[in-house]
């Protein structure tokens, strides 16, 4: 560290609040002291730096499942978050969905000793029942509004009213919903905004459907959908329902969007690569990783907890009759 100073022409200190992330070094600064790191090819000792000031520079992650295109997409994004503010990430997984199996991954994660843990999605309302663990800080995705915890998600709500009121606006009469686990938070939200808009519209709300997140609970559903003609626009609760009810349509020699008018929800990557192109209500998932690292660490340095909400953007393309872009 002092070569580091030394060659960079600045202090001890400031070398380790570079190390350190330290927002209190201006630019110019930072560049010279980054530059003269990596030309003596200087590392922080993570294990010293620790011993140190008390901190590992490590993130603990709780997740439920990543079988769905969301959590895992949650994960990259914090992952990426950290590693630019400097910081490993470890992940618990839960054995099971009961708070002592929450209570078990904070144990864990206490055990390598993070200096604060994010929970994703699915894993929240385990957390939710085991409660904040003592003397760690955390940050959960979707918390549903419980104020022990500081708070990250989309405005799934919003997404959910925008993506009706689209399917409304085409004059397609009834808008079905295919929801998600009657146990997430995210559904429980979209569903509530997809409501919203049927009521706002003073149109009925039909029945809703219950699938598992994955694309063969949807194209299950999607064949009941597709037997159905009186059913011409459906909302799915997220992109991979939508694509088991697209491939039940094709089968059923409904026309997309013809006949039926479908929006899903995330737009994941491959979306506008469905047949026809999925419209989808984009999650910033980039934003969400980034708020919830900033946040975390904000709790670290004794700051009080917050809720912040991502906004979402409603992606129009063929499957529900926009551009095929």
């Amino acid at each position: 560290m002092a070569d580091v100073a030394a060659a960079a022409g600045v202090s001890g200190q400031t070398v380790s609040r570079v190390a350190n992330g330290s927002a209190r070094v201006d630019p110019a600064t930072r560049a010279r002291v980054e530059a003269a790191m990596a030309s003596l090819g200087y590392r922080p000792h993570r294990a010293a730096r620790a011993l140190r000031t008390g901190r590992t520079h490590t993130l603990g992650v709780v997740v439920r499942t990543l079988a769905s295109v969301g959590n895992t997409r949650m994960l990259e994004s914090v992952v990426a978050a950290a590693a630019g503010r400097g910081y490993a990430v470890v992940v618990a997984s839960l054995a099971g969905g009961s708070g002592e199996d929450a209570a078990a991954a904070f144990a864990s994660l206490h055990d390598q000793g993070v200096d604060g843990a994010i929970v994703l999605n699915e894993a929240t309302p385990s957390v939710r029942a085991a409660g904040p663990p003592a003397g760690m800080p955390v940050v959960a995705i979707d918390s549903g509004g419980d104020e022990r915890f500081t708070s990250v998600e989309s405005d799934h709500a919003g997404g959910a009213a925008a993506a009706t009121t689209h399917l409304l606006g085409a004059g397609v009469g009834a808008v079905h919903h295919v929801a998600g686990p009657a146990r997430a938070y995210a559904a429980a939200e979209r569903e509530r905004g997809w409501r919203t808009a049927l009521e706002r519209a003073g149109a009925d709300a039909p029945k809703v459907w219950r699938a598992d997140w994955t694309a063969a609970s949807g194209h299950a559903i999607g064949r009941r959908l597709a037997a159905d003609p009186d059913v011409h626009a459906v909302f799915a609760a997220n992109d991979q329902i939508a694509l088991g009810i697209l491939r039940a349509l094709h089968e059923a020699g409904r026309r997309i969007p013809e006949d039926v008018a479908v929006v899903g929800f995330d737009d994941v990557l491959d979306a506008a690569e469905y047949w026809p192109p999925l419209s989808s209500v984009r999650q910033d998932f980039d934003a969400l990783g980034a708020r919830a690292v900033q946040a975390l660490l904000a709790r670290v340095d004794g700051a009080a907890s917050t809720h912040d909400v991502v906004p979402t953007t409603l992606i129009v393309r063929r499957s529900s009759g926009g551009s095929a872009s």
